[in-house]
C-alpha cells in the first residue's frame, strides 16, 4: 500500500488519479475493508470527494453530506480519528446517518483526519460491510495512509503553484451545484446562506433524497424556490 500511495505523491501532474489510487490501495491491502473515501472538507457546506473506491463509497459520502453528520464530519471537526466498529449502536449519536448507512449495507466506519500541523482539511474514511474493529496494526496503517494522502495533496498543490496554475483535482463527487442552489435560495428568501442550506438539507432528508439531487432540481426548475420557503 505504501508504494502505491507514495507513488501517487511522487508523480507530478497526476491530479485526477492519485486520490483514487489511495482509496483502492486501502481496500486492496487492509483486511476486511470494503470501501474507502478521500474527501476535502472546509466546513458545513464545503466538501469535495476526491476519491472513492467504488460507487457505493461515493453514495455513502453523499449521504453523510446530506445529513450533515457521521464519522467523517466528526473526525474533521475534532481533528482526531473516529472509529466506529458497529454503526447499529450509534443511532443516538448520528440519528440521520446511522440508520441510512446501515440500510445501504455499511456496518462499520473508521475516519481519519487529513491535517497539516493544526489545520484539518479533509478525511480518509474506511467502510466495512460487517461490524468489527480494526486491529491495532491496521489502525496504524490507516493513520499512515491518511498522512501519505496529505503529503500527496500538498505535493500536487506545490507542483501546480510552481507551474503557475491552480491545483484543482477533478472530484468524484462535487457539491458545487449545492452551493449555487443555496445562493439562489438565500437571495430569493433574503436569508443567510446557512439558513438556505439548512432548508435544502431538510427538504432532501424529509423526502429520502440527497441534497445534491434536490439542488440540481432547483437549478433545473423542477423544484420552485417557493416550495423551499414553506
Amino acid at each position: 500500500m505504501w508504494r502505491a500511495i507514495a507513488a501517487a505523491a511522487e508523480v507530478p501532474g497526476r491530479r485526477d488519479s492519485w486520490a483514487q489510487t489511495v482509496c483502492l490501495a486501502c481496500v486492496e491491502t487492509l483486511d476486511q475493508v470494503d470501501a474507502a473515501i478521500l474527501a476535502l472538507r472546509g466546513g458545513t457546506r464545503s466538501e469535495e470527494v476526491l476519491g472513492a473506491s467504488d460507487q457505493w463509497a461515493a453514495k455513502l459520502a453523499e449521504l453523510q453530506y446530506t445529513v450533515g453528520e457521521g464519522p467523517g464530519v466528526e473526525a474533521f471537526g475534532s481533528g482526531s480519528p473516529v472509529l466506529v466498529p458497529d454503526l447499529s449502536v450509534e443511532q443516538v449519536r448520528w440519528p440521520g446517518f446511522a440508520d441510512a448507512a446501515l440500510a445501504v449495507g455499511a456496518a462499520a466506519v473508521f475516519a481519519f483526519p487529513l491535517r497539516y500541523g493544526a489545520i484539518q482539511f479533509g478525511t480518509l474514511e474506511l467502510i466495512r460491510h460487517r461490524p468489527g474493529g480494526l486491529p491495532s496494526a491496521q489502525r496504524r496503517d490507516a493513520a499512515l495512509a491518511a498522512d501519505l494522502a496529505t503529503a500527496a495533496l500538498l505535493r500536487h498543490t506545490r507542483e501546480a503553484e510552481r507551474a503557475g496554475h491552480d491545483f484543482a483535482p477533478r472530484p468524484v463527487a462535487s457539491f458545487q451545484d449545492v452551493n449555487v442552489a443555496t445562493g439562489m435560495l438565500a437571495a430569493q428568501l433574503q436569508i443567510t446562506l446557512d439558513d438556505a442550506f439548512a432548508r435544502l438539507r431538510a427538504h432532501a432528508f424529509g423526502r429520502d433524497r440527497s441534497v445534491l439531487d434536490v439542488a440540481r432540481d432547483v437549478l433545473e426548475r423542477r423544484i420552485s424556490l417557493d416550495e423551499l420557503a414553506e
